[in-house]
């Protein structure tokens, strides 16, 4: 069997709007713009992604199933401006051919600074995708697929997951394949001693990042050799898994789908031709599963070991988008140190300040501040509302400054 396990990340960030030194007021974010931006995407993704998602499980009688990841900030605007869309997934979720996964509401790095704060954005997440949508999510991906064996061992300490979706390194790998289960390594600490692979309280799934860029990259690149991509060229590459793995986990942006690659490159006309080449290609040995079905019905083989963080950006495939140089760095280490006077400021009845410092939170706000260059600083530019890194982290620490002047530090 070649099972193809899609997974989409559903995102969007509350912008900064521009903060001057001289400001004073405790509001921070750009609504004009962000509103206008999710409308947009919605427009040009979400609606006629999603509403050709409902027709394909309708088509397939329920064997095309998707999972998403939405962050907790996406929801919230999506249900101020385009609440349409928000029903549109809670159909989905009615199907039973979807499943929404669980991360940190505010889509942040609270992992590598305090895990008080993560967990606490995780259940918040739960709880919010429970009252959404009306289903409680057993599967976790961490911000941006960041992953290392520590996070594992935390996830599986904590039990209420079965598996963890993160990113398939090739030299952390080795000849093996990502179309396999995988689990963490029991080193990492989280105390199962669990000889059986299978027992293991928590699996792993590897993003098979080659099939998954030929779409959310490579689709509409005449200058790829594979150009154009068919649905039926994709379906031959998926089926030759079989024999070689289990399951061809695509794991990508949901605006790969109308925003990244647009509806005049034949994006949704692909999406809608491939899940009947997967099942024609090799009919009865391949088909569609959601992560959790995928951990049901294969085992685990492995350990992969993740002694150091590693994500799904950039060439690096490492925390380099949001941490490394003086400026993100520095924006990091006073953010955090924030968090326990703007929680005491907020327990002594300050309403607003906790969900602001949070929103602060989001992983976008560093990505901004990132200085790579060649291809990988042209994807932050093509991201950024900023003319320059550095005018996102000026903008950034006035609005922190502000934040301190609230919480009296």
């Amino acid at each position: 069997m070649a099972s193809v396990c899609f997974y989409f990340q559903v995102h969007q960030p509350f912008r900064l709007r521009r903060y001057s030194v001289f400001a004073t007021d405790p509001f921070y974010f750009d609504n004009e713009a962000n509103e206008k931006i999710c409308r947009k995407v919605a427009e040009k993704c979400y609606r006629p992604t999603t509403a050709k998602i409902l027709d394909l499980v309708k088509r397939h009688e329920g064997r095309f199933r998707v999972s998403y990841s939405i962050s907790g900030v996406c929801i919230e605007q999506m249900k101020q401006w385009a609440p349409d869309v928000i029903d549109m997934f809670k159909e989905l979720a009615q199907t039973g051919a979807c499943e929404f996964i669980n991360e940190t509401t505010h889509h942040s790095l609270s992992f590598l600074f305090s895990r008080s704060e993560f967990d606490e954005q995780v259940a918040n997440h739960e709880r919010l995708v429970r009252e959404t949508f009306g289903v409680t999510p057993t599967v976790f991906r961490n911000t941006e697929l960041i992953y290392s064996d520590e996070l594992g061992a935390h996830m599986s300490r904590k039990g209420k997951h079965k598996a963890i979706l993160c990113e398939g390194v090739d030299g952390l790998l080795g000849y093996r394949s990502p179309n396999y289960v995988y689990v963490p390594p029991t080193s990492g600490g989280d105390g199962s001693g669990a000889d059986d692979l299978g027992e293991r309280p928590v699996k792993l799934l590897l993003k098979n990042y080659r099939l998954s860029d030929d779409i959310a990259f490579r689709f509409s690149n005449r200058g790829w050799k594979e150009w154009p991509l068919t649905a039926e060229k994709f379906a031959r590459w998926v089926n030759q898994i079989n024999g070689d793995g289990y399951c061809c986990n695509l794991f990508m942006d949901y605006e790969t789908f109308g925003e990244h690659q647009w509806a005049d490159t034949g994006i949704f006309e692909f999406l809608d031709a491939m899940p009947g080449w997967i099942y024609d290609t090799n009919p009865g040995h391949n088909d569609f599963l959601t992560p959790s079905q995928v951990v049901d019905c294969y085992p685990p083989v492995g350990e992969y070991k993740v002694p150091k963080f590693i994500s799904w950006a950039d060439t690096e495939r490492d925390l380099s988008a949001w941490l490394g140089n003086p400026i993100q760095d520095n924006a990091a280490a006073e953010l955090y140190k924030l968090e326990g006077p703007v929680k005491a400021r907020h327990a002594a009845g300050d309403e607003h300040i906790l969900e602001d410092w949070r929103k602060l939170t989001t992983s976008d706000h560093l990505y901004y501040m990132c200085t790579k260059y060649w291809a990988d600083g042209d994807v932050h530019k093509y991201f950024s509302p900023y003319d320059s890194p550095y005018d996102a982290y000026i903008n950034f620490m006035n609005v922190l400054d502000n934040l301190k002047v609230r919480v009296g530090v």
